[in-house]
């Protein structure tokens, strides 16, 4: 297992239990690696400093028993953001009718990169809308996607905020 994948399993139970949601885990950098941990609440509010300050607090605790990463790292707890990166098959359904852009480990009709409406998932498959027609994607063929920052998603977020 990938060590993004390890400290995921490691510090989801705890965040879980705080009322949190782990949307992305990611270690980057040489010398000093960077951990960066995205969480939502699972309530759907809208985060605080405090939040990511609580979440920050109990990651570190586990790691600390854990200790996943050999060499130093800094944390860092933030929120996804409005132009949220798309990382679980539900947060695909979640922004159905916004607009997404998508990268594919493997080609699909000849192309990896996808942007468009997001149309929801069916039968397990992501669904887009693109100016060249609509694409069914399977999920585990995704590399990254991401909401585009839209009008339309700043309306939305600032009404659901």
């Amino acid at each position: 297992m990938e060590a993004t994948g390890r400290i995921e399993q490691i510090i989801t139970p705890s965040v879980e239990a705080m009322g949190y949601e782990v949307v992305r885990v990611q270690l980057t950098g040489g010398q000093r690696m960077v951990l960066q941990v995205m969480a939502e609440r699972a309530d759907g509010a809208p985060m605080t400093v405090e939040d990511c300050a609580d979440i920050s607090r109990a990651i570190s605790a586990v790691l600390d028993v854990e200790d996943p990463i050999k060499s130093a790292y800094t944390l860092e707890v933030s929120s996804p953001g409005i132009d949220r990166p798309l990382t679980r098959l539900k947060d695909f359904e979640r922004f159905a009718g916004f607009e997404a852009k998508l990268e594919t480990r493997l080609a699909v009709d000849n192309r990896k990169r996808f942007k468009g409406m997001l149309k929801g998932v069916e039968d397990g498959l992501v669904c887009i809308e693109t100016e060249q027609g609509a694409a069914r994607l399977e999920f585990d063929n995704i590399l990254r996607a991401k909401l585009v920052l839209t009008d339309e998603l700043i309306r939305a977020s600032q009404e659901q905020g």
